[in-house]
This record gives C-alpha cells, sequence and structure tokens, in this order.
C-alpha cells in the first residue's frame, strides 16, 4: 500500500494559497520578533531533556519527517510520503525534494535513519515502538524503511508526536553523537538557523530566517503544512517577572509573550492593540506522583487517602481561578482523546475529607512527614501544592513544603532516599495533552519499581497492560486495554491527574498569520508596522 500525499484533497486545497503566500514571503525591510518564553532555556540538545523550552528551540531549527495538523493527524514533514507493504510490518519513507542542512549538504536517509536511532534511545514511546523493529535500513540517498517484527503503525504516531521527545531529523556526524551526551554542532535544516554567536543563557536567543528552507505547499495547520517564514529574526529575550513582561507587551517593547499568568490576562485584555489568545487547544495535563518507596506513601491506603483529600476543583480553582482555562477531568490519558475514561473519577475529582480521615484511620497513619516539592517559578503552577498542602493537613496529614526552582525541582526528584534524608513525598508536573494521550508516550505509566520513572512504584500490572497495548492488533483493543490501565493506575496511585489547563499567550495585534499549535512556533506569522 502507497501513502502518497502529492494528490491528497489536503494539499490540493492549499496549492494556491501557499503559491500566493510564498510570492509575498520576502519581506520589505529587516524584521525581528522580540519574544518572551515562559521559561529560559539552558539546554540545546532536545534528545536530552523533555522540556518544553528545549523542545520549543528544537522546532525553530530541526524539522520532522512526520507532523500532526490541527486535528492531530498525521501528515509527511521531510517525506513525500511513505508506503506500506502488504503485511504491514514494513514502511518505506522518501524524503521530498529540496532539503538542505544549513551548511548547504543535502539531507539524506543515512542521516535520518542515524537520527531516529539516537532519538529512539531516549524517548519512552521510542524506546517501546523499537523492540518492535528489526530494522531501520538505508534503502539510497533519499529512501529508507523501517522494518517491524509485527504488523504495526505505532512507528507513524511515534514519529510525528509533537512533543515529548519529538523526532528531530540531525545531520549523521551530530546524530552519531551519544544519545546521552550533548551535542555541540546545531546545525538543522529547519526554517531558522541558531545564532550560537549571540547566545546568551538567560538573558536572550537568536535565530534567524533559513533562507535555503523549501517549505512544504501546504498552507500551516498546527505542526504540518509549509513552514514559510516572513520575518527575518526572531529574539526569545529574558525578563526578570512577569508584570515587566506584560507592562513590555502593552509598551509594544515586546511583540509576544508566551504564558500570560491568569491574574494578569484582564490587564492586557484591557488593551486594544494586544491579542490574548489559547493559542494551544489541547492544553496541559497537571498530574502528582506519590513516592512509594518510603512512608507514608508506601501503603496502597494512604495514597488513596492522599487522592480524596486532594480532589481537582478548589486547587484549579486557586491556580487559575477562571473556568475558562480549566477543567476538572479524571482520565490519565487526556479528556476529549482517544483512550478518555472517567473510571475511578470519585476518588480525584471532587475532595472528600471524610473518606480520606476514614482511610487514615483503617491505615493506622502514624503522623509520617509528607514533604511536597514546590517549584516556585512555573507560571501557571506555583499554587498548586501550596492547595494540595492545605487538603492533605485538613484529611489529617503532617505536611511540609519546601520550595525550590524548577531545574532543582527535576535534580531533587531523583533522590529515593527516605524524607529524613533529603528525599520528597510528592512532586507536580505538567504535561502536554499531546505527551499523555496513549500509554506508550505518557510517562505516568511507569510503575517497575526501582526502575520506573521517579515515584517508583511497583505494579507489575500497569507494565503488563503496557506491553500488551504495544502488541494490541485492532484499535478496540487498545481501547479496551487504556481503560484497564486507568484503573488500575488510580486504584494503586501510580500517576494521578489535577485536570486540565490551558495557557494563555498575548501579542501584538500587529502580528498577523499566528498559528494554534500544540508548540509556540514563528513560522507563519507577518509583523506590520504600528
Amino acid at each position: 500500500m502507497t501513502v502518497d500525499f502529492k494528490h491528497s484533497n489536503w494539499l490540493c486545497r492549499g496549492r494556491i494559497a501557499a503559491a500566493l503566500a510564498i510570492a509575498v514571503a520576502a519581506p520589505l525591510s529587516a524584521q525581528t520578533l522580540s519574544v518572551v518564553m515562559a521559561s529560559r532555556l539552558s539546554v540545546l540538545d532536545p534528545v536530552l531533556t523533555t522540556g518544553h523550552q528545549t523542545r520549543n528551540h528544537a522546532y525553530m531549527i530541526y524539522d520532522t519527517l512526520l507532523s500532526t495538523d490541527s486535528n492531530n493527524k498525521i501528515f509527511p514533514q521531510m517525506v513525500n510520503g511513505w508506503e506500506v507493504s502488504g503485511d504491514g510490518k514494513t514502511y518505506t519513507f522518501t524524503l521530498r525534494d529540496g532539503l538542505k542542512w544549513h551548511d548547504g549538504a543535502p539531507v539524506k536517509a543515512e542521516d535520518c535513519v542515524a537520527s531516529i536511532n539516537r532519538w529512539a534511545q531516549q524517548d519512552k514511546m521510542g524506546r517501546q515502538v523499537m523492540t518492535l523493529v528489526t530494522s531501520i535500513d538505508v534503502i539510497d540517498d533519499k529512501k529508507f524503511k523501517i522494518v517491524h517484527s509485527i504488523p504495526t503503525d505505532l512507528i507513524l504516531f511515534a514519529l510525528a508526536k509533537p512533543s515529548g521527545l519529538s523526532a528531530f531529523m540531525m545531520p549523521k556526524r551530530v546524530a552519531d553523537t551519544p544519545s546521552t551526551k550533548a551535542i555541540t554542532d546545531y546545525t538543522g535544516s529547519g526554517p531558522f538557523k541558531f545564532v550560537a554567536s549571540e547566545f546568551k543563557p538567560g538573558v536572550k536567543v537568536v535565530y534567524e530566517k533559513n533562507k535555503d528552507y523549501v517549505p512544504r505547499e501546504e498552507p500551516a495547520s498546527a505542526m504540518a503544512g509549509g513552514k514559510v517564514v516572513y520575518v527575518d529574526r526572531v529574539e526569545w529575550v529574558s525578563m526578570p517577572d512577569a508584570v515587566t513582561t506584560v507592562n513590555a507587551v502593552l509598551n509594544n517593547e515586546v511583540d509576544y509573550m508566551e504564558a500570560v499568568p491568569f491574574d494578569l490576562i484582564p490587564m492586557i485584555k484591557a488593551n486594544d492593540k494586544v491579542t490574548v489568545r489559547v493559542l494551544d487547544q489541547m492544553g496541559y495535563q497537571v498530574m502528582y506522583r506519590f513516592n512509594q518507596l518510603h512512608p507514608p506513601f508506601d501503603n496502597k491506603m494512604i495514597r488513596q487517602a492522599a487522592m480524596y483529600a486532594i480532589g481537582q476543583d478548589e486547587i484549579l480553582k486557586a491556580q487559575v481561578g477562571n473556568p475558562e482555562y480549566y477543567k476538572t477531568c479524571a482520565a490519565v490519558f487526556g479528556c476529549g482523546l482517544p483512550y478518555a475514561s472517567d473510571a475511578h473519577s470519585d476518588m480525584i475529582v471532587k475532595k472528600d475529607t471524610a473518606k480520606a480521615k476514614e482511610l487514615l484511620k483503617a491505615a493506622k497513619y502514624d503522623g509520617a512527614p509528607v514533604v511536597i516539592l514546590q517549584a516556585t517559578d512555573l507560571v501557571g503552577r506555583e499554587a498548586i501544592p501550596v492547595v494540595m498542602a492545605q487538603q492533605l493537613r485538613q484529611a489529617g496529614f503532617t505536611v511540609t513544603l519546601q520550595a525550590m526552582d524548577f531545574m532543582t525541582l527535576i535534580s531533587r526528584r531523583t533522590n529515593k532516599a527516605s524524607t529524613a534524608n533529603g528525599g520528597w513525598s510528592i512532586f507536580i508536573t505538567g504535561w502536554h495533552m499531546s505527551e499523555i494521550m496513549d500509554p506508550l508516550r505518557n510517562y505516568g505509566v511507569s510503575a517497575s519499581g526501582e526502575k520506573a520513572w521517579f515515584g517508583w512504584p511497583n505494579v507489575p500490572e500497569v507494565e503488563s497492560l503496557r506491553e500488551a497495548f504495544l502488541a494490541a492488533s485492532s484499535e478496540d483493543k487498545r481501547k479496551s486495554i487504556a481503560e484497564q490501565l486507568q484503573k488500575v493506575m488510580l486504584d494503586e496511585g501510580v500517576a494521578v491527574p489535577v485536570g486540565q489547563i490551558s495557557n494563555v499567550a498575548a501579542y501584538r495585534k500587529s502580528l498577523t498569520g499566528v498559528l494554534e499549535s500544540p508548540v509556540p512556533v514563528f513560522w507563519n506569522i507577518k509583523k506590520a508596522k504600528e
């Protein structure tokens, strides 16, 4: 079977619009977009971290083989299409014409094979899907094939997913770097070039338009379609606090702010020169993990007591306030997404302090301290651990909040010691919905004891169900397995959703073509004079 997108309706509808867009793509004079992102860029290698700032940086300078549109459908990006063998085991990909690395060398199949191999060593979904891959072979400069041991289409979902560790393509010489070692060569093939000489960590990141980039012909749609660049430079600038940034946007000193604190949104909405908009329609799931190695959360009944005590309603009201930007949701794999479920919603959506106290009494809780790690520098997340602590205290837990910046939290959560020796009991994190929407990419679906993701639950049934999902031969079977996983994960307190939150961006109305997308992107944007 051949999947060739050259003559699809989606492409044809965009040919005229794209031709017109490309015809006016060249700016009349040099233009710079001034942008303030949600957090600082510190890691430049997108294989080493799931951090969103690194992911955002990677989308500026690299490209992907496949991508997803605004309806989360998979489309080609660096490839023209793919062929699937009759037995459903072999996928053959053909690179499209015009692909060049930033140094002028052509993109070749061997580059893509090396990039896939490096990415798959670190990406959660990539590692799992690669257990089904028997070989990845270069056919010629433009073609390569991926051969599986069973019929499966999961490789498409892995290569196209927009977040987590996305599968960015790099030159072979770069991709041959061990996956545990940071790259030092930032040559990509994407629509922008990274200006290393102007990079000042924590101060400024600069990108220039890649004039040799050949965009696809279709109109841009989320991560898919033509990445047409209309500006000459994009500068990510750091500012000391959100109020300063908001004032900079209002005063036309900054063009774009990735995430506006919810309490400052009315301040911006009052200005008729600025657009306030939810650009990411999928949003984020807030989730917490218990440390199951040590008391008190090595006890299942005490974990369940905490879940009843915490709930979602009051936390989201305190953090967001405006229900336009949040919703309660029990689905481990995201409400409204293919594997959504409301199983055990009674345990986590509405707090039940009485039930929590009852469970604590039955479990003979002895007042063992609960240490919650609190990241103080995450806009839109800072109130959650504070309210969580209050809910737990009301139920009878002894709770301590330990404040730190998020980078420190990331380091601290690796500590397996008891709370008396620098360990922890609960940490809170947030995932983009595209990162948790199935059991393969969702980091919370990890319960192999001390080999598991931070929290280290030991629930063999979770691991066996995940493996069954990987091998499932139909979508109906996958949905059934995901439903079972929801029940087991919440019953055992493996990973607990707090609900869903939509971030709000702000930008000057002089900008047009700003895309709704799961990742903030800066192609397709035109900037008019004010």
